[in-house]
Parts: C-alpha cells; structure tokens; sequence
C-alpha cells in the first residue's frame, strides 16, 4: 500500500516572490487528522519511489547519492570551486532557500542562497560584511552566504556569488515572502575584545548581492539562532533557538509589514510563546499527538547578552513562563501552519529528556495550537531530523544530522519523507565516498574520503515542484535532484 502517494498537485507559485506558501493538500490535512487521534508510530514505511541504489553524479560520474529509480542529479558549487570574484567556495554548506526565479544569461535561472556555518578562516568577500576582524590567531569570521544562479536550461550552468561576509556560523534561515532570504547565526560569541562586533543575529540577503548591507536585525534577538518561517498574512516571522535544552521558540512583530527588503530592520517587538496554563513548560520529549495551546509574552531586550539561564532573550522568556524546546532547528510555513523540527527531542537510554532522536511539530496559526505530528523513537526511524522543507505539491521532507543511520541501504545519513499517517520513509541516501584521486579527476579541491555520515541540510524546491536541491555539509556540495515525484508524496 503507498501510504504517502495521496497528496495532490497544486497550481505552482507565481512570479517571484517565493515564500513556501502551498495549496491545501491531503498530506497536510491527514497529518493534522493524525496528530488528533494520538495516533502511534510504527515504523518506517515503504516508499512509493521504490528502492534507492546508488547513482551516479551527472557532473563528476561518481556515486555520491542513493536514489530511487528514475532520479537523476547533478552536483555543483563544491568546496574549493571557483566563485565569479574568483574566491574559492567556502566550506560548511548548511541552511539554504530558493529566492527568485527570473531571466539570466543562459535563460531562465533559479535564484538559491546558501548559508555556510563556518566559524573562523578565509572571510567571504562579499560587498556586505558585518565584522572583518582579524583575530589574534590571524583568522578572520568565515561564516556568511553565497548566492547560487541555477540554470533551468539542458546543461544546468550554475554562477556562485559571495553575498554576506564577517558573520559566524550562519547555520539556517529562512525565505521571506518578498524574495530575500533571512540568514541565521547560530551562536552568541562576542569579538569586541578583540575589535569585532558581537554575534547572534539575523540578516536579510538579496538576489543581487550588491543590495545585502551586512547590517544586522538586531530587535529579533541575539541568540543561537536556528531557522526562521515568515507568515505571509501579516509578515510575523517565527524563529527557532538551537541551544540544548534552553531552547525558546520565538516570534518577531515588525513595525514595518510592507514586505519590502530591508522592511524587518525598521525594528518590532520580539516575543516568546508559552504554554498555557502550564508557565516554564519542557516540552522535551512528546508524543505524537501531545498538543498545547500557546500564548505569548513580550522579551523586553531582544539584544540581553547570554545569562545563566540560557541566552538573553531565552532567561527573559523563561522568567515570564516561556516554554523550551530542547533544540529548535527547521521550521517551514505551509498554507497557514508551520512545521518545526526538535532535532534532540525524546528521551535517551538513560531516560533523560533532550536528548532522543528528534520530533516534528506543526503549529496552526489560526488557532495558536502546536501539536506533535512525528516523534521518533530509534535511529532507524529519524536519526535526529534537522532542516525541513514542504514541497510544492505539499510533502515534508527531513534532513538528518546525527552522524549516520544503518538500514536496509547501508550506513549513511538520509533525506526521509513523511507519509500522510505520521510515519518517516527514506526518499535519498548520502553514499559520498571517494579517493583523493578520484577527487582530482573530478576537478575538485576536498580531501578523499568517507562522508557518508555528513548531514543534509538546505533541502528546498524550485517553485514549479521540479528540482529539489539540497546540501551535504560535508566536504561542501550542493546538489540539484529531479525525476517522477508524482510517484509520491514530495
């Protein structure tokens, strides 16, 4: 029985500006269905894409994924490849967005930008650079963005482009319904001392690099940041906190709702959602099923540098009855509701909460109401989920980030795909191993070596539903992969 190929098409997103906005779909309606039931999970379900096998890259002819049949793919914009300034690619690909599709000089082209959680050694040489310190060490902030061009023409021809520089582990983010990306740092380190600037922040990217400032949003808080969903009805955007155990789950009110580039940094109130009736809730370990109802409290100083309850804006939150999570990562918004991934959620052979195998909440805006959809119980099943996306025809996908899953296909990290009843099925494996001959072969500047264990990260559709990109962190390789998706639910 394919449990997950129920979801209907869509009419795709129009124009540019690409917020992940998607028509009302089976897959999302029997989720929320499910979550009412309380429903259990059984285990992975079979695919309807069929088995995964390894198949070769359509750039370099190695057997870097594992996909089902019918798939095919193409890497691009590696670690150490050339960008247009001639600059090599910076390393640590992570969050990532699909911005803009529009004219460009071979035809059609998808706009991406791409984060990169690098946190000292070669700055990006972007025109908008938050902190260019030269650190006693030598090092500079490596962290940023780069903005990747993508070809829809036969060769898939691809620019990479520096477009934020002197940031710090920039993890992920978010795109906003305008056609900018919103980029995280996940981290509250502080260079002052040392003639820098402090880190935490948010920062909005455009299309055309030479428009990104580099300039921070400061009143949406100074904390290690995950990822951020914006609601397009009134521009809130929602964030995430990646800090174990101390992790608060946010929202940010701007003054300025135009939905214009630059609009968010006109200032706004930041708050924190807290459970009702329930003050300091741990919302460590659920269910699938457990539901809440939030409400929200106002962080008076969204720029609190860390305590010792947690970061700034957290203590604040805490104070005032805010919830945690144990560590907040992806969220993504889809017709009205928004899907977050706990990747440490549940609990661990020691019984203690906050450090299981991960979860996924949906929260309905209409009702303020979060409830658990998806909770994994061992690492077969979800080995602690990170990013998360929704397809145009309405599936979510999880990225993985816990070092690596054996199953059925082998020993490696996944792409998993949620079927319409809650359970995860496995869509792609990571099967990234080579020499450092094969490497040169290829033309490309990583070391040789066995990735298999690396995360996915930044997995996004193009707005038409056709290609599906995403990263492996590790060595640095984005990929865009296309074929019969109507077989399923993605």
């Amino acid at each position: 029985m394919n449990r997950e190929h129920d979801a209907s098409r869509r009419n795709l997103l129009k124009g540019s500006a690409i917020a992940a906005v998607v028509a009302t779909t089976p897959l999302l309606g029997t989720l929320q269905a499910f979550a009412a039931r309380n429903a259990q999970g059984r285990g992975l379900a079979r695919s309807s894409y069929g088995p995964l096998r390894p198949t070769k890259d359509l750039s370099t002819g190695l057997e870097l994924l594992q996909l089902p049949d019918g798939f095919q793919y193409k890497s691009f914009s590696w670690t150490g490849d050339m960008m247009e300034n001639g600059q090599p690619v910076p390393g640590s690909h992570d969050g990532m967005g699909v911005i803009e599709v529009r004219r460009g000089q071979h035809g059609p082209e998808i706009v991406l930008v791409r984060n990169h959680e690098a946190g000292t050694g070669a700055l990006i040489e972007a025109n908008g650079i938050y902190d260019g310190v030269t650190l006693a060490n030598g090092q500079r902030l490596a962290g940023g963005t780069t903005n990747l061009y993508f070809s829809r023409g036969i060769e898939h021809e691809v620019r990479t482009v520096p477009s934020l520089g002197g940031t710090r582990t920039n993890c992920a983010g978010g795109v906003t319904p305008w056609g900018t990306w919103l980029s995280c740092e996940e981290t509250t380190a502080d260079n002052s001392s040392a003639g820098g600037r402090p880190h935490g922040y948010v920062f909005e990217v455009t299309a055309d690099p030479a428009l990104t400032t580099g300039q921070p949003i400061v009143q949406m808080g100074r904390f290690a940041h995950e990822a951020v969903a914006v609601d397009p009805r009134n521009s809130y955007v929602y964030l995430t906190e990646d800090a174990r155990n101390q992790a608060g789950y946010y929202r940010y009110i701007p003054t300025d709702a135009s939905q214009q580039p630059g609009s968010l940094a006109a200032g706004g109130i930041l708050q924190a959602a807290r459970v009702r009736n329930s003050a300091q809730a741990d919302l460590l370990a659920p269910k699938q099923g457990d539901s809440y109802q939030l409400e929200w409290v106002e962080v008076p100083n969204p720029n609190l540098e860390p305590q010792p309850e947690g970061s700034g804006p957290f203590a604040q939150a805490r104070r005032a009855g805010g919830l945690s999570m144990s560590r907040g990562e992806g969220i993504w918004h889809s017709e009205g509701k928004l899907f977050i991934v706990d990747t440490s959620a549940g609990t661990d052979s020691q019984g203690r909460a906050g450090y299981g195998r991960g979860a996924v909440w949906m929260h309905d805006l209409t009702n303020d109401r979060l409830t658990c959809i998806f909770a994994s119980t061992d690492a077969e099943i979800a080995n602690n989920p990170d990013n998360i996306t929704v397809s145009p025809r309405g599936g979510l996908l999880l990225c993985e980030d816990g070092g690596g899953a054996q199953d059925v296909y082998g020993f490696g990290e996944r792409l998993l795909g949620l079927t319409t009843t809650g359970e995860a099925y496995i869509f792609a494996k990571n099967n990234i191993v080579f020499d450092d001959v094969q490497a040169a072969a290829a033309g490309k500047r990583v070391s040789g070596g066995d990735y298999r264990n690396r995360e996915f990260c930044g997995a996004c559709f193009d707005p038409s539903g056709h290609f599906l990109f995403v990263n492996a962190q590790t060595p640095g390789i984005t990929f865009a992969i296309w074929g019969p998706w109507a077989r399923g639910s993605l």
